[in-house]
C-alpha cells in the first residue's frame, strides 16, 4: 500500500496536538493549540478514491481485531484530501461498538482537519450497515454538515 509498512505509515500520519498553560497576572488560563505533523505537505497520502481509503484503513487497522471485536477509526484530511492523521476512536464487542461524534469532531478541529473517512468493522465480516450504523452515521453527518 503506498510503498509503505504499517509501522511506516503510522509514523508519518503522526499528528501532535498540544494545549499549554500560560500564566499570567490574573491566574486566568490561555490556551495555546500548536499541530505538529512531521512531514511536509508534499509527503503526506492523498485519499484519490474510495479504494485508497480502504488500503489505508486496513494498513492502519490493529492487526488481529478485524473478526475479534468492533472498531472505529477515523482519517482526518486537509483540504487536498491528504491524510493528516488517523485515531482509534473506538472500540467495542463482537456485536456492537459506540462512538461519540462529539469526540470525532473534537479532533477534527483541533487538527484543522477540512474532511474525516469514518471506518466500522463487524466481525462477522457482515457488510449491512445496522439500523444503529445507519442512525449514528445520519448523525455524525449532520454534526459535519453544522461545521462546515
Amino acid at each position: 500500500m503506498f510503498g509503505l509498512t504499517r509501522k511506516n505509515f503510522v509514523q508519518r500520519a503522526l499528528l501532535t496536538l498540544k494545549l499549554f498553560y500560560m500564566p499570567n497576572k490574573f491566574s486566568l488560563p490561555k490556551l495555546k493549540l500548536i499541530v505538529e505533523n512531521p512531514f511536509p505537505h508534499t509527503d503526506r497520502i492523498s485519499v484519490r478514491t474510495n479504494q485508497d481509503a480502504v488500503d489505508i484503513f486496513r494498513e492502519i487497522w490493529e492487526p488481529g481485531t478485524l473478526e475479534l471485536y468492533e472498531s472505529v477509526y477515523v482519517l482526518f484530511l486537509n483540504k487536498s484530501m491528504r491524510v493528516l492523521g488517523f485515531k482509534r476512536q473506538s472500540f467495542g464487542s463482537i456485536d456492537g461498538c459506540v462512538f461519540d461524534a462529539r469526540l470525532i469532531l473534537a479532533t477534527a478541529l483541533l487538527s484543522a482537519s477540512t474532511g474525516i473517512i469514518v471506518a466500522h468493522n463487524h466481525p462477522s465480516a457482515n457488510t449491512q450497515p445496522s439500523m444503529s450504523d445507519e442512525t449514528v452515521t445520519r448523525k455524525l453527518r449532520e454534526a459535519c454538515e453544522l461545521l462546515n
